[in-house]
């Protein structure tokens, strides 16, 4: 009996001094010292989580608080802006009306009425077309005459009427001029003349104005309008008449005129008119 008792005994203390039972032994404390520490930080990250959100969620609202006061800033400093803005230009109309001259530079009606005529050495009426988009030749009439009725003190009751030799067109190279008055072109032999009769005077203060008329060519009236500018008014240097000087231009398509050879090459024309007007005796 004493034998059995002590025997599991013996046993124990034996296993007891198994080094391998120590570090199993060990190995269990370390796991529940783990187990313990994990927990605790579960927990602190659980917490930690928490205030961060919490953080968040403040953070997003004062973030909104602050974007709604930049909006309302921003909104009152456009506001301001525009208001600013319609001031300046407020301003800045009244004044151009303050600097607006009580008469202006050139005015027509420093010219006396009467008949006046385009004077033949200072007078020209050219036109240019697109070849092709290569170039943009420029030609001219070599003769014409104008003659304008000027009433000076209503100057829309005036009227102008010009008269062109069709067979006076210069191109500046003779075998080119010769096919342009031919039928193909200008038919000067059936249509001699060019007419101009104007039909309308916008004369403007500023010495600036429009003119439209019936413009005739190889047989076809078409209406047009000019731009007209007036450039100066006063007497020739030599012989005291009364005289005035215009610039002027305008568009047209000579096709409309029946013009239309190669058409639609170089259909749109545009014309420049430069003429100095004097009073006839």
């Amino acid at each position: 009996m004493s034998r059995m008792i002590g025997r599991p005994l013996r046993i124990n203390y034996e296993l007891s001094k198994e080094p391998n039972l120590h570090k199993f032994m060990s190995r269990i404390k370390r796991f529940s010292a783990y187990n313990t520490s994990t927990e605790d930080i579960m927990k602190l990250s659980h917490l930690t989580t928490s205030i961060l959100a919490g953080g968040l969620l403040m953070g997003c609202a004062q973030a909104e608080n602050a974007a709604e006061t930049v909006a309302a800033k921003t909104s009152e400093a456009a506001q301001k802006t525009t208001d600013k803005m319609k001031e300046t230009v407020k301003d800045a109309a009244e004044t151009a009306k303050a600097m607006k001259p009580s008469a202006p530079g050139v005015d027509i009606s420093a010219a006396p009425s009467g008949t006046y005529t385009a004077e033949s050495t200072h007078a020209y009426i050219a036109f240019s077309y697109s070849h092709q988009g290569y170039s943009n030749p420029i030609l001219r009439w070599g003769k014409f005459d104008g003659t304008l009725e000027l009433d000076s003190e209503n100057p829309e009751n005036s009227t102008l009427d010009i008269s062109i030799p069709a067979a006076s067109i210069d191109s500046g190279v003779p075998a080119f001029d010769e096919h342009l008055i031919s039928a193909d072109f200008f038919d000067a032999e059936n249509h001699p003349t060019i007419t101009f009769k104007s039909t309308d005077m916008d004369q403007i203060v500023t010495g600036t104005g429009r003119v439209t008329g019936d413009l005739t060519i190889k047989g076809v009236t078409k209406p047009i309008t000019l731009d007209v500018k007036l450039n100066k008014v006063g007497k020739h240097f030599r012989s005291g008449k009364d005289m005035f000087g215009i610039s002027a231009t305008g568009n047209l398509k000579r096709s409309e005129h029946g013009v239309d050879k190669y058409a639609p090459m170089g259909d749109d024309v545009k014309l420049m008119i430069e003429v100095e007007f004097q009073k006839a005796d």
